[in-house]
């Protein structure tokens, strides 16, 4: 059983040999082949050769196409800051949408035509020219809250719950029609699975999540099922108040971060979810020991069940010991297949 086909089956509740192995990787990514991150989230060819040695090194199951939330919003023309060796990051200061009246004029741009978007695009066919059938490809879009907040700006968009609904409800519709094009340029492209990250979606409660949030992440997840593909839910953050609606969406993989118990994330989401995560990146898995990290892990994999997947709550620390990721990679390949 290869890699690709373990994930699948881990999805599809078929029996597999090992736990999959699926932990988020960014920077670290970048420095395991000297590149300066600016190179990893501009140059395709550069994330690529990252992921793959990435995935050799360490035994990961899978190369991802996921490097920064501001793709879609940068073709859209938001102004986005670069930095030499951090993440690109929207001006809070000076959004595409502080005039709200632009939403009207704004088109949903071709992935495929050039910029950011098709940079992504471009890396998931070279992904499959290089591991296809072998590592699963994932693809990566953002959810309506977080394209949202990166068009409107985060403390903003949060006022215009209360100020503006109407407004939210047109912004969510447009960024679902963002995302729903740029999934399915993913998909051609050779994506096995998109990954849907709504990190914004963390800071609302139940209500405004039931409200707003949830209807139009239901949608995309049902869009990207209609093109045969599974998604994997990544919402950033103390998810507690909303993991039942997560576990509605009907999303193969959810993803829990640190600050959510997997226990609590289980009997919310049912016996059938598969749950990914969720070690601290920080204090667990960059600060801990191997065996803490082991540890640490089997105490996840209890109260996840058999429907789980070896991985951080959020992304990799990039100076992250090799011994501890070793250590979360010998967990993966030797835990029993069952609860820990």
């Amino acid at each position: 059983m290869n890699s690709r086909q373990r994930v699948l089956a881990m999805i599809a509740g078929e029996p597999v040999d090992r736990l999959p192995l699926m932990p988020i990787t960014m920077m670290l990514a970048a420095d395991q082949v000297g590149r300066k991150y600016r190179d990893y989230v501009t140059d395709h060819r550069v994330m690529v050769e990252g992921q793959i040695r990435t995935a050799e090194r360490f035994g990961l199951d899978y190369v991802s196409g996921i490097s920064d939330p501001t793709r879609e919003a940068h073709d859209l023309g938001a102004p986005v800051e670069f930095f030499e060796d951090l993440p690109p990051a929207i001006q809070e200061n000076h959004t595409l949408l502080a005039d709200k009246a632009r939403l009207a004029g704004l088109k949903v741009p071709d992935p495929t035509a050039g910029g950011r978007m098709l940079d992504r695009v471009q890396a998931i066919a070279l992904f499959k020219q290089r591991v296809g059938g072998d590592k699963l490809i994932e693809g990566w879009i953002e959810g309506p809250c977080a394209e949202g907040a990166d068009l409107r700006g985060l403390s903003t968009l949060m006022l215009d719950f209360f100020d503006d609904p109407g407004f939210v409800r047109d912004l969510f519709a447009f960024a679902v029609e963002v995302e729903l094009a740029f999934a399915r340029a993913q998909v051609e492209a050779g994506c096995d699975i998109v990954g849907l990250g709504d990190a914004a979606a963390s800071l609302v409660g139940p209500h405004l999540y039931e409200e707003f949030v949830w209807p139009c992440e239901k949608r995309l997840v049902d869009a990207i099922h209609a093109l045969g593909c599974p998604v994997r839910l990544h919402i950033c953050g103390n998810t507690r108040a909303i993991l039942d609606g997560m576990g509605r969406l009907g999303c193969e993989i959810v993803d829990l971060d640190f600050l959510v118990p997997v226990a609590e994330g289980r009997a919310r989401m049912g016996p059938g979810q598969v749950i990914l995560g969720n070690l601290d990146p920080v204090h667990c898995l960059r600060e801990g020991t191997p065996d803490g990290i082991r540890a640490a892990l089997a105490q996840c994999h209890r109260a996840a069940g058999e429907r789980y997947i070896v991985g951080a709550g959020c992304e990799v620390v990039r100076d992250t010991p090799e011994r501890n990721l070793a250590a979360m990679r010998d967990y993966a390949f030797t835990a029993p297949v069952g609860p820990g």
